[in-house]
């Protein structure tokens, strides 16, 4: 959700700006929405829960978007559009 809505790596003098966490902004637990998480009972052996909801992601708040103010949103960060 950090690289949706605030994810960019920037340039100067031919240098990346961002050392570390402390100068690339980061969602933090008070912005994080609620969130469900639903497991489906398998009998397949164990596998990665978190990763498969990375892909739908920026989509699915572009979407949101959409669907909240009609406006689409194809750039990403949503900050550079003054969405986030």
């Amino acid at each position: 959700m950090s690289a949706v809505l605030y994810g960019e790596i920037t340039l100067k003098d031919g240098l990346v700006e961002q050392s570390n966490f402390n100068d690339y902004r980061m969602i933090r637990m008070k912005d994080m929405p609620v969130v469900e998480v639903h497991i489906v009972p398998s009998t397949e052996s164990p596998r990665g829960i978190g990763e498969p909801t990375v892909p739908p992601l920026a989509p699915a708040i572009a979407n949101a978007i959409f669907a909240a103010i009609g406006k689409r949103v194809r750039n990403l960060p949503l900050s550079k559009s003054g969405l986030a």
